[in-house]
C-alpha cells in the first residue's frame, strides 16, 4: 500500500477543498439560470474559468514546493538517522570494549604466567566467565532488537499463556529473590493468552523483573496486575523501591542510556533491557509507560494485544 508524503497530502488536500468548491459553484450556478435568472443575463462561468486558470497555476507551485518540502524532511529523517546510527555504534562499540578487554587481561595473565598458583588461576577463569556471560548476553540482546527492527514479520506468533510464563519467570528468580529479601506478588488471574512471540513476551516480564531485583532495593516488593481490555490486556508492573529521578523517566527506554553507568555495570546489564520492553510492547500493538510511585518505587503500564 502506498504511503502518501507529508507534501503530497498537503497538495492533494487543497486540490480536493477546491473541486469541491467548484462542484459547489457549478451547482448553483445551475440553480440560478434555472430559477432565478434573467434570460437575457450574462453568466458567471467565465469566472469558473478564470478559477480554474488560477487554481492550476497555483496547484502547480504548491506542488513544486511540496516535493521541496519532502526533500527537506527526507534530509532531515535521513540525518537524524546517520546520527542515531553513529551514537549506536558508538555505545556498542563501547559496551563491547569492557568484557573484551577484561577477558583478553584475564586470559592474557595466565597465558604469560603458566606458574600462577591455582587460587589466582581459578579467581581469573571465574572472572573470564562472569565477563563472557556478559559479552553473551549483550549480543542477545543485540540480536533481539535488531529481529524487532528489521525483520518483525518473520518473528513467529504463536498462542502464549502469560499466566504460566509469569509464573514460571517467578521460580526461576526465585533464588535472585531470596538473595534481595524480596517478595514477587504476582496477582494476575489463570489463563491469559494473547497471540503473540513466546521470546518477545517473555524479555518484557524478564528485563522488568529483572530491572526490579537489580535496583528497587533490598527487602522491597513486586506486584504485577491486569485488567481486561478490549482485545487484550493491560498490565502494571511496580515496586515500592527508591524509585529514579523524575528527570530520568523520560529517557528510561533509550537504548544504552544509564542512570548510574558504574553500578550498572557492576551488576552486569546490557543496558538495552527497557528498551527491548518497549520495542517488544509496540509490536504487540500496545503501549508503555513508566512513572514514580507516590509511595516509593517505580510503576510500569502497559498493554499488550494479540
Amino acid at each position: 500500500m502506498k504511503k502518501w508524503s507529508e507534501g503530497s497530502k498537503m497538495w492533494i488536500s487543497v486540490m480536493v477543498i477546491f473541486t469541491i468548491y467548484a462542484t459547489i459553484f457549478i451547482i448553483f450556478e445551475d440553480y440560478d439560470r434555472k430559477n432565478n435568472m434573467p434570460l437575457g443575463e450574462a453568466s458567471d462561468w467565465h469566472l469558473l474559468f478564470f478559477s480554474l486558470i488560477v487554481m492550476t497555476g497555483l496547484g502547480l507551485l504548491l506542488l513544486r514546493y511540496a516535493r521541496k518540502m519532502d526533500e527537506r524532511i527526507s534530509r532531515e529523517q535521513l540525518r537524524k538517522q546517520n546520527q542515531m546510527r553513529r551514537e549506536l555504534t558508538q555505545n556498542i562499540s563501547h559496551e563491547l570494549k569492557t568484557p573484551v578487554a577484561s577477558i583478553l587481561g584475564y586470559t592474557d595473565t595466565i597465558l604469560e604466567n603458566p606458574d600462577i598458583d591455582e587460587q589466582t588461576r581459578e579467581q581469573f577463569i571465574t572472572r573470564t566467565n562472569i565477563q563472557a556471560k556478559r559479552l553473551s548476553a549483550l549480543l542477545q540482546d543485540l540480536s533481539i532488537l535488531n529481529k524487532i527492527d528489521y525483520a518483525p514479520d518473520l518473528m513467529k506468533r504463536e498462542r502464549v499463556d502469560l499466566s504460566v510464563m509469569v509464573a514460571d519467570l517467578i521460580l526461576e528468580s526465585e533464588q535472585a529473590l531470596a538473595k534481595k529479601q524480596m517478595t514477587f506478588k504476582n496477582c494476575l488471574p489463570q489463563d491469559i493468552c494473547i497471540q503473540g512471540n513466546w521470546q518477545l513476551l517473555y524479555s518484557i516480564f524478564r528485563n522488568l523483573t529483572d530491572n526490579a531485583i537489580n535496583y528497587a532495593g533490598i527487602g522491597t516488593t513486586i506486584e504485577l496486575t491486569t485488567e481486561r481490555e478490549d482485545n487484550g490486556w493491560h498490565f502494571t508492573f511496580s515496586d515500592n523501591g527508591i524509585g529514579i529521578p523524575p528527570e530520568h523517566l523520560p529517557r528510561l527506554f533509550e537504548r544504552f542510556y544509564r542512570i548510574d553507568k558504574s553500578r550498572s555495570r557492576q551488576i552486569g546489564g546490557t543496558g538495552l533491557g527497557l528498551a527491548i520492553v518497549k520495542n517488544a510492547v509496540l509490536l504487540h500493538n500496545g503501549q508503555i509507560t513508566v512513572k514514580n510511585n507516590p509511595q516509593g518505587g517505580l510503576r510500569f503500564d502497559f498493554s499488550l494485544r494479540g
